[in-house]
């Protein structure tokens, strides 16, 4: 009877987030121009879509701007694209980031990560040992704020990780704060299929 519950609590939120107003007024691609054009324009080239958090980015287009410049540039990294979905997965979980948990959710699950392990990802966990090192230590960067200690990255180490995987995932792990913060902020519209971090904690 308490799944119940939390199910019915869970859709009465998702409802009232769908229906509130981002506190920072997203930008109309088919009406902006200037730089902001050019970005969303090469935002909706790239991904076929315009996503709410870059609507919101280009308010002030050099946010936008460094995002994708940020973006583009660690996805010429060594970790794949599902290694960097599973960490962005992992830090907005650590930051209950739902937009973020929404979005990257989505682009896993495009990228074929069946459902179990992207819920387990948004824990800061995976069935693979290796992975599960890389996203201990991107959770122990979250919480404790950079902080982390020297057998914190012994331990990423140990799991095959050299200092270039360690200074990148310090990067990625910086990348999702960046746009997790935003998000809050902003209280951007999700305009993905929803995914609660509250939701997957109790799950977990």
């Amino acid at each position: 009877m308490l799944i119940y519950f939390y199910l019915i609590i869970d859709r009465l939120v998702n409802i009232i987030e769908r229906n509130k107003m981002s506190r920072i007024q997203p930008i109309n691609p088919e009406t902006v121009t200037g730089r902001a054009a050019e970005l969303l324009g090469a935002v909706k080239s790239n991904m076929g879509i315009v996503p709410n958090l870059t609507k919101v980015m280009a308010a002030e287009p050099a946010v936008l701007d460094a995002f994708l410049g940020l973006g583009a540039a660690l996805s010429q990294g060594s970790f794949d694209a599902k290694t960097r979905e599973a960490i962005a997965l992992a830090v907005a979980g650590a930051n209950q980031c739902d937009y973020c948990a929404s979005a990257h959710s989505a682009i896993s699950a495009s990228l074929k990560v069946d459902q179990a392990e992207i819920n387990a990802r948004l824990q800061g966990e995976s069935t693979d040992p290796k992975l599960q090192a890389l996203l201990t230590f991107a959770v122990q960067i979250v919480e404790k704020r950079g902080l982390v200690t020297d057998a914190d990255i012994a331990a990423v180490r140990a799991a095959g990780y050299d200092d270039g995987a360690v200074a990148e995932v310090t990067a990625q792990v910086a990348a999702n704060i960046f746009t997790n913060y935003i998000n809050h902020v902003a209280q951007t519209d999700i305009d993905f299929p929803v995914v609660s971090t509250q939701a997957a904690e109790r799950a977990a």
